[in-house]
């Protein structure tokens, strides 16, 4: 099996663990791989601040990586804006709409424009819906990806004809953003790494530590794969823990005040031919409120989300009562014949809200950001979701700079700062993929969308005996194993299959059928004796059999 060498300042992971071993004092110690963590890393390595990051389990692993994909100003919330004249819920949407551009425009390889479609079965609807979008479409100023407009039953029924038809009056049709969640956060990690940052995953915070006056200058660390554990010092930790800030916070101090209420979302793929034809639709309001998406996404058809209350914990299962929700929404709300035996793949995730102890539900909870020194000087960031993931970085390391004299500090650069497979990023290169290395076109186009203007790094392994499909009905191929585990950072089967590749989010089965394949590449490449083989099987299919 042919193996690739790092090159553009990628280092092998127990280079990364060395350098968090050697004693040295990081200006900035972010504890968290989500989405947050990931952005805070590029961030402050931008700077010029020596920054170390570690993730307990995989990047994305949590909440970032189980997201409903889209990069979106907030509809919803500019609804909420209007009806209760909440100026909270407006600067959230034109703060969003900004940072959406942004995302589109650094990742141009992992985002796509999406036009999106909201039915009307009302004519008492139009005239609000549509005032609502024109606003939506005054906030995104020059950095709109389309206008919206209203379209009669005609042509929405032609674009989605998925659509229920009776009573159908009008629709609206407007535009939002979409990406692959994981990959984004390993990108942001990954570019973070080249620009001297020191990042790890599987490697978990055990305790923090204090000095003898009470402020926080480092913490303990547990290497998840051999147990080794050993201190590392810092002039200032940010806790990006998503919605398990709040146990953080207590592991700092016990007495600390929670901030946080859990809301779930669940998330069911189908295949493509569910998907409308020409963008998305968006169910503005279910008969509990809730909204409910059907996207296309990576070829398949993605179903979500249902909102309430949840525990936080590791790896949430998705409940069998929401699938049926979902799947009950779908046959009432769209002129779709779908059973529990068309789900592909589905999943759960925890999403941290600002708590807000007037609030009737998790529906009604603030989407932005909070961020709070403790006594200690821990600085935790939490809420928000993934399209301002950069403003908030650039606020927690603002604040990381305040708190601990990190001088010198340049100003913050991630507003036009392109992640790794962007810089180059060419809208043809498929086309020369294929008549470069002879790839099949739907290999190809995965690639380049995949890897950006790194493709042709996977595409050469695969030239060099690699080029195996890992299934017949997907384009994922041997060559993107070697590439993950060599210059990605995936150490466990699951990196690869639910993170690196997402062949898990949109086809358990196929990803199961993989998984010996997976584990043999991965087995090699890392020299794994029959033992390590046996339980690394078993890890992953726990993960494919349960919550993924």
């Amino acid at each position: 099996m042919p193996r690739c060498d790092p090159r553009d300042g990628d280092t092998p992971r127990h280079d990364a663990l060395a350098a968090l071993q050697s004693g040295e004092v990081f200006d900035l110690l972010v504890i968290g791989g989500g989405a947050t963590g990931c952005g805070i890393a590029l961030d402050a390595a931008g700077r010029g601040l020596r920054t170390a990051l570690v993730e307990r389990f995989d990047f994305a692993e949590g909440t970032s990586g189980r997201s409903t994909k889209l990069v979106h100003g907030g509809v919803r919330y500019l609804e909420a804006a209007v009806r209760h004249l909440d100026p909270a819920q407006y600067h959230l949407v034109r703060d969003a709409l900004r940072e959406r551009w942004a995302f589109l425009a650094n990742a141009p390889h992992l985002c796509d424009r999406l036009p999106l479609i909201t039915p009307l079965y009302s004519w008492a609807e139009v005239p609000y819906v549509y005032a609502g979008l024109t606003l939506y479409d005054l906030l995104s100023g020059k950095r709109s990806l389309g206008r919206s407009r209203l379209i009669g039953r005609a042509e929405a029924l032609a674009r989605c004809p998925m659509l229920k038809a009776e009573g159908l009056k009008a629709a609206v049709l407007y535009y939002d953003g979409q990406f692959v969640d994981t990959r984004m956060a390993l990108a942001l990690a990954m570019t973070a790494r080249r620009d001297g940052a020191v990042v790890a995953n599987h490697l978990a915070l055990e305790a923090l530590i204090h000095d003898d006056a009470g402020t926080v200058v480092g913490a303990r660390l547990r290497d998840g794969l051999d147990g080794a554990s050993w201190p590392i010092a810092a002039k200032a930790v940010i806790n990006a823990t998503g919605p398990f800030a709040d146990h953080l916070r207590k592991m700092d101090d016990p007495g600390a005040k929670p901030i946080l209420r859990a809301s779930s979302g669940v998330h069911i793929v189908l295949e493509g031919r569910f998907a409308p034809p020409d963008g998305g639709v968006l169910i503005p309001k279910t008969d509990d409120g809730r909204v409910l998406f059907i996207l296309p996404w990576q070829g398949h058809a993605l179903v979500g989300t249902t909102e309430g209350e949840s525990e936080v914990v590791d790896h949430p299962p998705a409940k069998a009562v929401d699938v049926a929700y979902l799947l009950g929404h779908l046959r009432r709300s769209l002129a779709l014949d779908v059973t529990e035996g068309d789900v592909l793949s589905v999943w759960a995730g925890v999403r941290p809200l600002v708590f807000d102890p007037e609030a009737a539900g998790t529906a009604q909870l603030a989407r932005d950001h909070v961020i709070i020194e403790d006594p200690s000087g821990l600085i935790t960031i939490t809420g928000g979701k993934w399209t301002t993931y950069r403003k908030m970085a650039e606020q927690a390391v603002d604040r990381a700079v305040a708190r601990g004299g990190l001088a010198p500090a340049r100003p913050c650069a991630t507003l036009s700062r392109k992640v790794i497979g962007g810089e180059d990023f060419k809208k043809d290169g498929a086309a020369a993929l294929v008549g470069r290395f002879a790839l099949a076109g739907d290999i190809a186009g995965h690639l380049h969308r995949a890897y950006g203007d790194r493709a042709p790094l996977v595409a050469e392994l695969a030239a060099r005996g690699a080029g195996a499909r890992l299934h017949p009905d997907h384009p994922y191929i041997e060559a993107e194993v070697v590439y993950a585990a060599t210059l990605e950072a995936a150490e466990h089967g699951a990196d690869v299959l639910v993170r690196r590749l997402t062949l898990a989010l949109v086809d358990r089965a196929a990803a199961r059928a993989a998984a010996p394949r997976v584990i043999a590449l991965l087995g090699d490449l890392r020299g794994w004796d029959a033992a390590r083989r046996a339980a690394e099987t078993a890890l992953l299919d726990e993960r494919l059999s349960g919550s993924l």
